[in-house]
C-alpha cells in the first residue's frame, strides 16, 4: 500500500499546546514585536527556573550560542577547541567562526558522547609534546542522551579547561540529579523547529556566571556601548531572540514535561515493538541518566539493512534519518585532527533516526512498525 502525500509522517514536527497564542496575542497587544520585550524576560526566567542556571540569555540559536560563548571564553584566530566528532555541524562550525580549529574525539557505546577516556588521552599527548591546550571542550548531549559528565568535567579541571556544553537536543534531560545544560562553565539549547520544544527558531546561552551572559546579551545586541548614539568598540552580533519567539516558547514551556513524556512513551513503543528481533538495538540510557528521548534512535546490524528500512519508510512517504555524520569524516573538516577509533563510524553506518513527533497518533506509529517489521 503506498501513501499519498497528505499522510506524510516527518522525523520531528513541531507541536504547538495552545498556549502560544495567547502569549503571542499579549506580545501583539502591547506592540512588543522586536528583540525586546517582556515576554523575553519571562522566557529566559522560565528557563532559569526549569534547569536551575542561574542566569539566561535567549538567543537566535543554538550555533549563536555557542559561537558567543566561545568568543567570551577568548577563543580566537590559531586556537584549538576540542568537541565530539559524532554532533551535528553546529557543535563544530562556529569554532572556525572565531578563526579556531576544531579537535574531533570519538565516541564511546554507553551513551553514544563523548570518550572521556580518549578525551584524557588527547589532552595528555597534547600536553606532552608542549602543544597550546585547547581553549574550550564542547560535550554534546546527543540525541538527548547526556554525556559522562562527571568524567569529562574531572579531566578538563586536571587541565583547567572550560567545559561549553552541547544541549541543543536534550531540553529535559536530567543527568546525576543535574539538568542538561546547566553543569558545564556554559551551556547551550536549541529550539528550532524540529526540538523537543520550539520558538520556530532559537537558543539560550546558559550559565551561573552572570558575567558570561551579560557579556552574552551585550554581543548579542551589535556591542553597542553605553552612549546615546550608535557606539561601538567591539564587534557585535544580530543574534537576540525576537519577543514573538519568545512568546511561543512560553507557551511551549508549559507542556515541556508532557511532551518529554511523550517522547519517552514514543521510545518504549518502538522499542517493545521490535524486542524480538535481536538485530535491532537501541541507545542505551545509563542508571545515572534520565533521557527526554529526543529522537528514538536504533541500531542495525550492516549499513545495507539500516538503507532497507530507510528506503522502505521513505517508499512509504515517512521521514527517517541516518545518524549524524562524524565531523571528522566531512570533506569541510578533512585537514582536522581526530583522535580515537571507529565508534562513531559505526554508529553513523548502521544507525537510524525513527519518526518521533510527540504528535503522533497511535495508528501512524502502528504503520510504521508494520513496515519496519516486514524488512525482516
Amino acid at each position: 500500500m503506498t501513501f499519498s502525500l497528505k499522510d506524510k509522517i516527518y522525523l520531528s514536527a513541531p507541536h504547538m499546546g495552545g498556549a502560544e497564542q495567547t502569549y503571542i496575542q499579549e506580545a501583539f497587544d502591547t506592540n512588543w514585536i522586536s528583540t525586546v520585550g517582556p515576554q523575553i524576560n519571562a522566557f529566559e526566567e522560565r528557563l532559569s527556573h526549569y534547569t536551575k542556571a542561574k542566569y539566561v540569555a535567549a538567543l537566535a540559536s543554538g550555533t549563536s550560542a555557542i559561537h558567543l560563548a566561545l568568543n567570551i571564553l577568548g577563543v580566537g584566530q590559531g586556537d584549538t577547541v576540542i568537541t565530539q566528532s559524532f554532533t551535528f555541524a553546529a557543535s563544530a562550525f562556529p569554532i572556525t567562526y572565531l578563526g579556531a580549529n576544531p579537535i574531533f574525539i570519538d565516541s564511546e557505546e554507553d551513551t553514544w558522547n563523548m570518550d572521556p577516556k580518549v578525551l584524557e588521552k588527547t589532552l595528555e599527548q597534547i600536553n606532552l609534546t608542549n602543544q597550546q591546550l585547547p581553549k574550550a571542550i564542547i560535550p554534546v548531549h546527543l540525541y538527548g542522551m547526556p554525556a559522562k559528565m562527571d568524567e569529562i568535567k574531572e579531566v578538563a579541571s586536571k587541565y583547567n579547561i572550560p567545559i561549553i556544553e552541547d544541549a541543543a537536543e536534550a531540553l529535559g534531560t536530567i543527568y546525576q540529579h543535574q539538568r542538561c545544560g546547566s553543569i558545564g562553565d556554559m551551556g547551550i539549547l536549541s529550539f528550532n523547529g524540529n526540538k523537543i520544544i520550539t520558538t520556530s527558531g532559537g537558543g539560550a546561552l546558559l550559565s551561573d556566571n552572570v558575567e558570561n551572559i551579560e557579556k552574552a546579551e551585550f554581543l548579542a545586541t551589535q556591542a553597542r556601548d553605553n552612549a546615546p548614539h550608535y557606539e561601538h568598540t567591539q564587534i557585535g552580533y544580530n543574534y537576540r531572540l525576537g519577543n514573538i519567539n519568545a512568546a511561543i516558547g512560553l507557551g511551549q514551556m508549559e507542556i515541556l514535561d508532557e511532551r518529554v513524556k511523550r517522547k519517552r512513551e514514543i521510545f518504549d513503543f518502538y522499542k517493545n515493538e521490535l524486542a524480538e528481533i535481536a538485530e535491532i538495538t537501541f541507545q542505551p540510557e545509563l542508571t545515572s541518566s534520565f533521557s527526554n528521548r529526543w529522537l528514538t534512535t536504533i541500531l542495525t546490524g550492516s549499513f545495507e539493512k539500516r538503507e532497507v528500512i530507510r528506503l522502505a519508510l521513505e517508499k512509504e512517504n515517512i521521514e527517517s534519518r541516518p545518524l549524524w555524520k562524524p565531523m571528522h569524516l566531512q570533506p569541510v573538516f578533512a585537514e582536522a585532527q581526530y583522535f580515537g577509533g571507529t565508534v562513531s563510524e559505526d554508529l553513523f553506518n548502521r544507525g537510524l533516526c525513527l519518526p518521533s513527533g510527540t504528535a503522533m497518533t497511535d495508528s501512524e506509529l502502528t504503520r510504521i512498525m508494520q513496515i519496519i517489521k516486514s524488512q525482516f
